[in-house]
């Protein structure tokens, strides 16, 4: 369901889901540190999301899925060069990591995988952030 907002509203909005983007990087740690490799996996692909959600809403573009946002997010920004290429490529990872986590039989992310995705979805969602701080 999509909902008009009104400016304060969509700043409210924005800045919500930029900070739960940073709440979902500490639920991936705190999961990693139990050793629920998975989980961590997860939420490092849903805090990339929220900070992608935020910046579509920044740049009024609406996308209804997963996919949309991710399609948005190379069409949008990644191809026209607006954010470097590696910010496409490690959404792409985390989208499939979350697919196959979520959906496919005896997949297993180890501390390993998660430790090389967590400093590159804290700097996706660095990015975005500072992006929309300044286009604001």
């Amino acid at each position: 369901m999509i909902h008009r907002l009104d400016s304060g509203s969509n700043t409210d909005l924005i800045n919500y889901r930029l900070h739960r983007a940073v709440e979902t990087l500490e639920e991936a740690d705190y999961n990693s540190r139990g050793g629920y490799y998975n989980a961590a996996v997860n939420r490092l692909y849903y805090a990339c999301y929220y900070s992608a959600s935020a910046l579509m809403l920044h740049s009024n573009l609406e996308a209804s899925s997963h996919k949309g946002i991710k399609t948005m997010l190379g069409l949008n920004f990644i191809k026209p060069g607006i954010f470097d290429q590696k910010y496409g490529r490690i959404y792409q990872q985390l989208f499939e990591n979350r697919q196959s986590g979520d959906y496919e039989d005896f997949v297993y992310c180890d501390k390993e995988l998660f430790d090389s995705l967590r400093p590159q979805a804290e700097d996706f969602i660095n990015t975005i952030t500072e992006y929309i701080k300044l286009s604001s």
